[in-house]
């Protein structure tokens, strides 16, 4: 047993220097719960990424992982009491040392005693990032990266995420098969009933995780995969999907769909829809800038720069007829000089990604008019101090 830390450090060399050994990208020890070959879901307390190459060591050696292939590998009982004696010169303290903790805590509360699912102590090893998800491990790794701040939207690849997960119905007593979900609930109907929450492929994201620094009013409007950063308030109304979310402050009480990302100081109003990448064969990927407003109702199928607004009621798709207007009220071009009337046309694509846009509807017309936006929003600091 390795009672120094110099010795620790003598083993993980020892470990490295072997050949084809690789460090991972990232890795992590989680808890996987199944029906027969079904994956359930796997919750991963821990996502190191680019860190703790240590205890990479460790569990490429208990494993024996092969290394370069993103792979699952299943730990019994005896490995987990090995990787955890292993770090027995940090046992005086390991408040610190977040996998330490997470091993013990597996360790002192292993059960595989549930009446429905199996339960299975796994770590898995990525490598490469940017290869199609392979397995519903992989994308719950994968998902819960995102959630943990690992890696922002579109900073890994999901492609064959949706296919690889399993639909459930999740309950107060476990993820549950829908065909099972009418037995499960007459064995318990008359001490303890069944609650479901959902069914879908995608639990909720405050069910595996808390995001530092943010409010979920409604846990159901969140799901797993969604990134939310520092200083975020998602509201009653307000929804997240997976692979999007916010870069920092930011006020949702509209909807981020999959594939959007909304940077900081920015205000998703009551109703407010912003278009994602998962249905109407939408491949633009849309983003909304540091200061923006999109008000109550409002929507875009198109990104926005820095202080963009779209006023209440106001909905900009990439196909929408835009006229464009200069501070006094003149007809202008996309290079800004003044031009005829009509003349003064553009396709909101054709505003995609431009900075300190006003869009509004003319209330006498009925024509959506952009003009150059003269102010950008301030949140309260107060609402995005999410201690």
């Amino acid at each position: 047993m390795m009672s120094t830390v110099e010795e620790f450090k003598s083993y993980v060399a020892s470990v490295e220097s072997k050949k084809g050994y690789k460090k991972p990208l990232a890795f992590a020890l989680g808890v996987k719960r199944s029906k027969g070959d079904k994956t359930l879901d796997v919750f991963f307390p821990l996502i190191n990424w680019d860190n703790s190459f240590g205890t990479a060591a460790v569990f490429a050696d208990i494993a024996g992982i092969k290394f370069g292939n993103n792979s699952e590998y299943t730990l019994n009982i005896e490995q987990l009491n090995d990787a955890f004696n292993k770090f027995n010169a940090f046992h005086g303290d390991i408040s610190g040392h977040g996998n330490i903790v997470a091993i013990k805590n597996l360790l002192d509360n292993y059960s595989n005693n549930h009446p429905y699912y199996t339960s299975e102590v796994v770590v898995y090893f990525l490598f490469d990032k940017n290869k199609d998800v392979a397995s519903a491990t992989e994308a719950y790794f994968k998902l819960q990266a995102l959630s943990q701040r690992c890696v922002e939207p579109h900073g890994l690849n999901l492609n064959g995420a949706f296919g690889k997960l399993t639909n459930v119905a999740w309950t107060n007593k476990g993820p549950i098969l829908p065909e099972d979900l009418s037995t499960e609930i007459a064995k318990y109907i008359f001490t303890d009933p069944i609650q479901v929450s959902h069914i879908d492929k995608f639990p909720y994201l405050v069910n595996y995780h808390a995001p530092s620094g943010t409010r979920i009013v409604s846990g159901s409007q969140v799901r797993l995969g969604a990134y939310l950063g520092e200083g975020t308030t998602v509201m009653p109304a307000g929804y997240v999907n997976f692979n999007a979310g916010t870069k920092g402050n930011a006020m949702v009480e509209g909807r981020i769909s999959g594939g959007v990302v909304v940077d900081k100081n920015s205000d998703i109003g009551g109703g407010a829809s912003i278009m994602g990448t998962l249905s109407g064969g939408n491949k633009n990927v849309i983003s909304i800038g540091e200061e923006c407003l999109l008000g109550a109702n409002a929507g875009t199928g198109i990104s926005l720069g820095f202080g963009c607004t779209i006023a209440a009621g106001v909905y900009v798709t990439a196909g929408s007829k835009i006229s464009l207007y200069n501070e006094e009220n003149q007809p202008v071009n996309l290079q800004n000089k003044v031009v005829s009337e009509g003349e003064n046309i553009v396709k909101g694509m054709e505003l995609n990604g431009r900075d300190k846009l006003l869009f509004i509807q003319d209330s006498q017309s009925g024509k959506l008019v952009c003009k150059p936006n003269p102010k950008t929003i301030e949140l309260n600091t107060a609402l995005h101090t999410n201690d």
